[in-house]
């Protein structure tokens, strides 16, 4: 189903793989927003309704935006709105990489399909109320990681890592 293409997480986890506190992010890493905008830039960003919601910009500029919904009938101003992975994953067939943003609940749904993670880890603990689902390390590649001292903007040490997912013989 999705043999040529990248099916990538992308999120900003704490210690604990938390993701965010009453739909909002965890911190705020300008280093960290530069990064995600180059790489989701024009590229189709998937998301859940909530997700959304917590965006201060909609749609995020230079992407295609898709919101993943139990709601039928939604419709979102700038956005594309599918009731099921699957309308999603035929609505994209033509897309060379999906990145998946949250929350939660839509990774927890992508992670099975995914075969790359762009993780920022940020070095600290946090109050949360959702987290990121839990991965099985062994069966993902470390293929980039760079660290990023904290500094005025930035006031967490965090990490860049991509995973890969490791090819498996069936």
């Amino acid at each position: 189903m999705n043999n040529i293409r990248n099916i990538t997480l992308i999120a900003v986890v704490g210690n604990h793989f938390e993701l965010g506190y009453q739909n909002r992010l965890l911190c705020h890493l300008p280093k960290d927003l530069h990064h995600f905008k180059s790489l989701t830039l024009n590229h189709t960003v998937v998301m859940g309704r909530k997700t959304w919601d917590s965006l201060p910009i909609k749609p995020l500029p230079q992407r295609r935006n898709i919101v993943l919904s139990r709601r039928q009938q939604l419709t979102l101003s700038g956005a594309e709105v599918f009731n099921s992975i699957n309308e999603i994953l035929a609505a994209t067939q033509n897309e060379p990489e999906l990145f998946i943003i949250g929350g939660a609940s839509i990774y927890q749904l992508f992670l099975p399909l995914a075969n790359k993670l762009h993780l920022t880890r940020v070095l600290s603990d946090f109050r949360a109320d959702v987290y990121f689902p839990e991965i099985d390390f062994n069966a993902w590649q470390l293929v980039h990681e760079a660290k990023v001292p904290k500094e005025k903007e930035n006031p967490y040490n965090f990490t860049f890592q991509t995973y890969e997912a490791k090819a498996t013989i069936d």
